[in-house]
């Protein structure tokens, strides 16, 4: 590492530390802080080096993002880096071994809730953005930095502000920064999501009539739902769809069989199984239940999300452009689809191809003492900047790296 570090710069490397410290100790947990102070902070050590920004609005919630934009001096397509600064709440408190707002470096690893996901990351962002604005002249396209403060609330507000801005560049690709150093992950499953109300007849648990109540027809539903068979992995996709009910919510008490329940149905997408055929799947599955199992009231869908899967080839950009770049460092990772869905989904929907995540080890991401290992920073931030001066190195027109048409469908 001694010799990368070398290479980057200690003083460097230092200054991402002490960004990404500040921004831990700052509380900015997903729909439960004001998220002023973190913004604030990123604003005014952008500010002081001259690095211009601004905020993204929306109406009904207010400032979701700060977006830094430098031109180059030449024209080409422009790229983003994207991390949020929002994170996932702290959980149980009394778990952690050391405080969720640390912000501190301990042997090795830096301390606290969003050290990992994604804090260090928009540091990384604003210090390679700080690179580019100073060789900006000589480079084509542009860089934009995204981030985020409304993405751990599922909503990706920044995003999609910055996706509807009409002042934005439209990126020919984006770099998400989640963690992870062995990996650059080049795709996700999608989802679908629907929340299923079942009706059923009231009574008393202690009557001599049988009632069959929401609870027994959601078990049911449930039952139906779990045998089900979805496609498994193909030449397109490595991973399989898979369905789940992952919230149930009814009754009171003990006397009281219910007359409705809620239930939260989770869908993960792939080519072989999109959207349209999960919302069929669980309307079949829902006439079935009213048929088998007859209720005063028809059983309800209703529709909460559905993003399409995406994955990109390892030719496709800004993928290539990262493994390039890793291989040239001696950095050993493969590219990997997520089982998960993340931001790239959302961008995948809007034709922009992403990668969700290279950067250092990590541990507690979103759970209890979550931590980030500083050891691979310098290779990460050296690989994230060689990808960025080839993405955006000034090419004649039968030099530039194409943008496939499959990277673009998110397919």
């Amino acid at each position: 590492m001694s010799d990368v570090v070398g290479r980057v710069g200690r003083q460097r490397i230092d200054s991402v530390v002490g960004l990404a410290r500040d921004l831990v100790r700052l509380s900015s947990r997903g729909g439960i802080d004001d998220y002023e102070r973190v913004l604030s902070c990123v604003e005014g050590w952008l500010r002081v080096r001259g690095l211009p920004c601004r905020r993204l609005h929306d109406t009904e919630v207010g400032d979701v993002g700060l977006l830094v934009e430098i031109a180059g001096g030449r024209p080409g397509p422009w790229w983003t880096l994207d991390a949020c600064l929002d994170t996932a709440p702290f959980g149980d408190e009394a778990a952690w071994t050391f405080s969720p707002t640390a912000g501190d470096v301990l042997d090795g690893w830096l301390r606290g809730r969003g050290a990992a996901d994604s804090k260090l990351a928009a540091s990384l962002f604003c210090h390679l953005a700080e690179e580019v604005h100073g060789r900006a002249a000589e480079l084509a396209g542009g860089l934009s930095v995204l981030l985020d403060v409304d993405e751990h609330t599922g909503r990706f507000g920044g995003a999609r502000a910055f996706l509807a801005d009409e002042r934005a560049q439209t990126p020919a690709g984006v770099m998400i920064g989640y963690p992870g150093f062995d990996e650059v992950v080049v795709g996700g499953r999608g989802l679908w999501r629907a929340r299923v109300t079942i009706h059923a007849q009231a009574g008393h648990s202690g009557s001599s009539r049988q009632v069959t109540g929401a609870i027994s027809r959601a078990a049911h539903f449930v039952t139906l739902l779990d045998a089900e068979q979805l496609p498994g992995p193909d030449e397109r996709f490595p991973l399989p769809a898979r369905a789940s009910v992952t919230a149930f919510s009814g009754g009171a008490g003990f006397s009281v069989v219910p007359d409705r329940v809620d239930l939260n149905v989770d869908v993960r997408l792939t080519p072989a199984f999109d959207g349209e055929a999960a919302a069929a799947l669980v309307t079949a599955l829902v006439r079935r239940l009213d048929t088998d199992l007859p209720a005063p009231a028809p059983t309800e869908v209703h529709r909460v999300a559905c993003w399409p899967p995406f994955r990109l080839s390892p030719r496709d950009e800004p993928a290539a452009a990262l493994l390039r770049a890793a291989a040239t460092r001696g950095v050993r990772v493969r590219a990997k689809t997520a089982g998960p869905s993340n931001i790239g989904n959302l961008l995948a929907g809007r034709g922009v191809p992403a990668t969700a995540g290279f950067g250092v080890r990590y541990e507690g991401l979103h759970g209890i003492d979550e931590r980030a290992h500083l050891a691979e920073l310098p290779d990460v931030y050296a690989v994230y900047l060689d990808a960025l001066r080839d993405l955006m190195a000034a090419r004649s027109a039968s030099e530039k790296v194409p943008v496939s048409d499959h990277a673009r469908s998110g397919n």
